[in-house]
């Protein structure tokens, strides 16, 4: 007897996909997404961002709720914190997210579109989804991000005669 662990030369077969990734994978093809993941138990879909407003606003269908929406700044440097480990590798860039639930269900889908840094404009929401408004003023207040056709992007937390944008990593 022998405390190693067992092995195995055999060669496991593919699972079968999951419930969640066929979810993941139909709501992916019917909104004319780029990709999809369900790391974590959460569905991403990724779109491009020009297909932003008619991706969220088909799968409205299915999850008619706006939950949020905000943004990460993917940045290879920080002004304080930690070092990104592999800096070289990083792609500079944003990301804006929105979260869209079922009201029926457990349902729900985080829509993530990439955007340069030196180009951080997206089409905005809110001619769709009344609640937007407010989530798009806080991602241009805080990130910077511009969100084409939102008719009232001014602060909500900081002075007017504020500088910068606090979320940035680079702030």
């Amino acid at each position: 007897m022998s405390d190693a662990p067992e092995t195995t030369t055999e060669v496991e077969e593919a699972a079968e996909p999951s419930a969640l990734d066929e979810y993941a994978a139909a709501l992916a093809e019917k909104v004319g997404a780029t990709g999809y993941t369900t790391d974590f138990d959460t569905v991403r879909i990724l779109v491009d961002r020009d297909n932003w407003v008619d991706a969220i606003v088909t799968a409205s269908d299915d999850l008619p709720f706006f939950s949020w929406l905000s943004a990460i700044d993917w940045s290879k440097t920080t002004e304080v914190g930690e070092l990104v480990d592999e800096p070289d590798e990083l792609e500079e860039r944003f990301e804006v997210i929105c979260r869209m639930s079922s009201v029926e269900n457990a349902d729900g889908a985080h829509f993530i579109a990439t955007l340069p840094k030196d180009d951080a404009t997206i089409a905005s929401l809110t001619g769709h989804f009344g609640g937007a408004e407010w989530h798009e003023r806080e991602a241009h207040e805080m990130f910077g991000i511009m969100f084409e056709g939102n008719p009232n992007l001014i602060p909500l937390y900081l002075p007017d005669d504020f500088i910068g944008h606090p979320l940035l990593k680079s702030y």
